[in-house]
C-alpha cells in the first residue's frame, strides 16, 4: 500500500480495495490493514473506517493523544471527506443533497436501509463531475458517518453505484466492486495544529471503468448493465 504521510503522531495511507481494516468475520485468518500497519509501524489507533471494497485515503493515530484529537474532529464534523463514485445512469441534476434517515444492520445481509421512522439523520452532498455514455462520475461528501451511507443514498436517489449489487446495482464486468474511492481527506494535525489535505489517485480498476464508460456506441466494448 502507498504511505502518503507518516510522523510520530499520525499515519496517512492510500488503502487498496479488497483488504479489510479489521479481521473479516468470514475470513478470520486473512490479512487485514491494522495488522499489516502495526507490523511495520507499531501500535496504530483506528480513527475512521473504509469498507473492505473501498479504496483511498485513511488516517490512523499513532498515540492516544492524537487518537483523541482526531476522534473529536470526526465526531464534530471538522474533518472533511470527499469521495469519487461512479453511478449508473445519468442524473437529472448537477448537485443534490440526500437526507434519507438510515438504519444499519438490517436483515440477513446486514444492509443499511432508509428508515424514516427509526433511521438516524444522514446527509450526503453529491455533485456531478463528468457524464459518460452509460454512467456518471460524481463527487460525494458525507456530512454524517453512517455505515454504507454513500452507497445507500446513491441507491435511494435512483442511481446505485456501478458494481454495487448489494444496493441495487446491476451485474456488470465493468468493475468487480462498488465503484467508490476515498479521494481526499482534510483534518487538523493533532500536534502541529496545521490544516492538512491528503489525496489519493483513483486506482487502476476505477480508472479502467471510467475509460470503458467513455467509449462510443459503435465500439464492441461499450458497457451496458443487465438488470
Amino acid at each position: 500500500m502507498n504511505i502518503l504521510f507518516a510522523d510520530e503522531h499520525i499515519l496517512v495511507i492510500d488503502k487498496p480495495a479488497g483488504i479489510p481494516v479489521l479481521p473479516d468475520g468470514w475470513e478470520k485468518d486473512a490479512p487485514y490493514l491494522v495488522k499489516l500497519l502495526e507490523g511495520e509501524f507499531g501500535k496504530v489507533f483506528i480513527v475512521h473506517r473504509l469498507d473492505k471494497t473501498t479504496s483511498g485515503v485513511m488516517v490512523f493515530a499513532r498515540t492516544a493523544e492524537a487518537h483523541r484529537s482526531l476522534n473529536m474532529q470526526f465526531e464534530n464534523h471538522e474533518a472533511e471527506k470527499v469521495y469519487h463514485a461512479i453511478v449508473e445512469g445519468n442524473p437529472n441534476w448537477n448537485e443534490k443533497v440526500a437526507k434519507f434517515p438510515l438504519r444499519a444492520d438490517v436483515g440477513k445481509k446486514h444492509r443499511t436501509a432508509v428508515d424514516d421512522k427509526r433511521g438516524k439523520p444522514s446527509e450526503t452532498r453529491f455533485r456531478i463531475l463528468k457524464r459518460y455514455q452509460a454512467g456518471t462520475l460524481v463527487e460525494a461528501k458525507p456530512m454524517t458517518g453512517r455505515t454504507h451511507q454513500i452507497r445507500v443514498h446513491a441507491y435511494a436517489l435512483g442511481h446505485p453505484l456501478v458494481g454495487d449489487v448489494l444496493y441495487g446495482g446491476s451485474e456488470t464486468d465493468l468493475i468487480q466492486r462498488p465503484a467508490l474511492h476515498a479521494h481526499s481527506l482534510t483534518f487538523t494535525h493533532p500536534a502541529a495544529g496545521e490544516r492538512l489535505t491528503f489525496r489519493a489517485e483513483a486506482p487502476e480498476d476505477f480508472v479502467s471503468a471510467l475509460e470503458r464508460l467513455g467509449v462510443g456506441n459503435d465500439n464492441p466494448n461499450m458497457v451496458s448493465f443487465a438488470r
